[in-house]
């Protein structure tokens, strides 16, 4: 985790001293020499939970503040999306403080979520070994939007799910050389002509989302409803 953050978008917040990242090893706050934080579970059924009490001093020990926001990444939580990724941004540069809680195991007991947990976030349906990829993932898909991070802050606002793409996906891009093996750039995109290259790119993309995620055009997630003037 710790070379993830230090690396690429992630790293360079912190180095920029935007965001300062720090890990802490739940096991710290184990109770007993063998540093057990997961047992059986009351019921029977296999696999282990992670117990509660280590779960919620970790929170406790590093939360700074009462109204944090402390994400628990689990299937079972909401899909992080773009919309979630804003909000969490505006939630992050309000509070300076965001807490995010690796699951393991079978999962982690319930008593833990109703301590501490304020979000569930999910990255996927599908299940992971850990939580610490998601977590990961949320936490790039954040710090890479606050302001100064990415060199141009334009090709975020180009990038799958914005606004410009109106939730859809992007285009394809195109860099040189402008021949290769036979495959050419399109004409469009060498003309120097910017309305055209817009309109070409949002044709592309627009085109591009109806035959890969048709859930994401208006008229497919509205179903029969028709669209408004």
């Amino acid at each position: 985790v710790r070379t993830v953050l230090e690396t690429s978008m992630a790293g360079r917040a912190a180095r920029q001293g935007q965001v300062r990242y720090e890990v802490v090893d739940i096991r710290d706050f184990s109770v007993d020499k063998h540093r057990t934080v997961d047992d059986t579970a009351y019921g029977g059924g296999a696999g282990m939970i992670m117990m509660a009490p280590p779960v919620v001093e970790a929170v406790e020990a590093c939360r700074g503040r009462e109204d944090a926001t402390v994400i628990l990444t689990s299937p079972q939580g909401e899909t992080f999306d773009e919309d979630l990724t804003l909000e969490l941004l505006a939630d992050l540069e309000e509070k300076r403080e965001l807490i995010l809680v690796c699951g393991h195991y079978k999962g982690i007991d319930e008593r833990a979520r109703e301590l501490v947990v304020t979000r569930e976030l999910s990255v996927g349906d599908y299940v992971l070994s850990g939580g610490e990829l998601p977590a990961l993932v949320v936490t790039d898909a954040i710090v890479r939007r606050l302001e100064g991070v990415l060199h141009n802050e334009e090709s975020a606002a180009n990038d799958s799910f914005t606004a410009r793409r109106d939730g859809g996906l992007d285009c394809e891009w195109f860099t040189k050389p402008p021949v290769y093996r036979g495959l050419e750039v399109p004409e469009v995109l060498l003309s120097g002509h910017h309305a055209k290259i817009e309109a070409w790119r949002n044709e592309r993309a627009a085109g591009r989302t109806r035959q890969r995620r048709p859930d994401l055009v208006p008229d497919e997630r509205d179903g029969d409803e028709p669209a408004g003037d």
